[in-house]
């Protein structure tokens, strides 16, 4: 009795463990096809230290290798870290070929670059540690004599050869050549000779936003989304991004620039005409509203605040250059002055308002007592 006893309980730890480690199994599972799934800079942003000892993060390095253009740069909006096949690989081999391949738009190359050091930090894979010497090569390549870099390199017709601060484009870059340039991590491993090249493109880019900063009734502003890689002038690009003062690019471009050590009087200059401007330009007393259209759709608007209710400020993401009156703008590319005057999929489809301008006073503040 006692011997059935035993073996009945056995079997139930049995049980009960391979029940655990089917259940951990299906977790697992479930965790990497979530990851699959999820958009490639937030899985490459979101991976702990621990995750680039794994043969999963060499595995996903390696399809970097194979997404790498031969300038050194990557594309945009893949998620990089699926499962290569033989039809896949077809793909990166046609893409390569045409035009408008590797790009610093949407995190792109910026993100790789990152993500490799990591990998080659864990690895010392020499593999690697060259992908990312060559990435960096490639951005030096395509960086403007004035300091500017295109959206797409090699240069591709269009818009894109302007000088990109949309989406921060530009910024991401800069952010990642100062690191470079410190030997700060992951980076630490470049060689001086790199590390000084990175200086030299940092600088160039700092005299870049300086040059390009607007001037508005005679006082400098802030930036446009894109300029002009010839004249440094604010210039278009899509239909419903017009020449305009961007309340949304200028943020981070005031930010990154109060990261700088030792910043020169005219860096200073520059940041506290910026701030001044956000400043001014803030939108007060209204709020944005959520709400069910007549075709059951979830929509929004501005409407203003209610009596009593403090409302935080909020920021357009374009201003006119001359009056600076917030616009929106549907793919007809005529300027509208209210949010519901243009459609529902342009108003739901990009972003037009942000409160961005309040993380940058706040800092400016900080910023000041130090530098000012």
């Amino acid at each position: 009795m006692k011997t059935m006893t035993l073996k009945t309980i056995a079997a139930m730890l049995l049980a009960a463990v391979t029940t655990v480690t089917a259940a951990r199994a299906q977790d697992v599972q479930g965790d990497r096809e979530k990851m699959m799934n999820t958009r490639w800079t937030r899985v490459a942003d979101g991976a702990d230290s621990a995750f680039f000892t794994t043969a999963e993060a060499a595995r996903i390095g390696d399809n970097l290798l194979e997404y790498q253009s031969k300038e050194g740069g990557w594309p945009k909006n893949i998620k990089m870290q699926r499962e290569l096949t033989a039809a896949a690989r077809k793909d990166i081999k046609r893409w390569k070929a045409g035009k408008r391949y590797a790009t610093i738009d949407n995190k792109a190359t910026t993100t790789e670059i990152k993500y490799l050091a990591r990998l080659y930090n864990a690895t010392k894979a020499d593999k690697y540690r060259a992908a990312v010497e060559r990435a960096f090569g490639y951005l030096f390549e395509a960086q403007y004599a004035n300091g500017g870099w295109p959206q797409f390199y090699p240069l591709a017709e269009g818009y894109y050869t302007h000088i990109t601060y949309n989406d921060d484009a530009m910024v991401n870059v800069l952010k990642l050549m100062r690191d470079a340039a410190r030997g700060k991590a992951p980076l630490g491993f470049l060689p001086d000779s790199l590390r000084a090249k990175a200086k030299a493109s940092l600088d160039k880019g700092v005299d870049c936003i300086l040059k390009t900063q607007v001037v508005q009734d005679g006082k400098p502003t802030v930036w446009c989304a894109q300029h002009d890689e010839r004249t440094l002038e604010p210039a278009d690009a899509r239909a419903y991004e017009l020449i305009s003062l961007s309340g949304a690019e200028s943020d981070d471009i005031v930010l990154f620039l109060m990261t700088l050590p030792h910043p020169s009087q005219a860096v200073k200059d520059c940041i506290v005409n910026a701030v001044e401007w956000f400043k001014r330009s803030k939108i007060t007393g209204v709020k944005l509203e959520r709400f069910t259209n007549a075709d059951g759709k979830r929509d929004y608007r501005a409407v203003p605040c209610g009596q009593g209710e403090e409302c935080e400020p909020l920021w357009a993401r374009f201003y006119t250059i001359d009056g600076n009156r917030p616009f929106f703008c549907d793919r007809d590319g005529v300027k509208r002055y209210d949010i519901s005057e243009i459609g529902y999929e342009r108003r739901n489809g990009y972003s037009w308002y942000n409160s961005d301008g309040t993380e940058v006073i706040k800092k400016y503040e900080k910023w000041a007592k130090k530098n000012l």
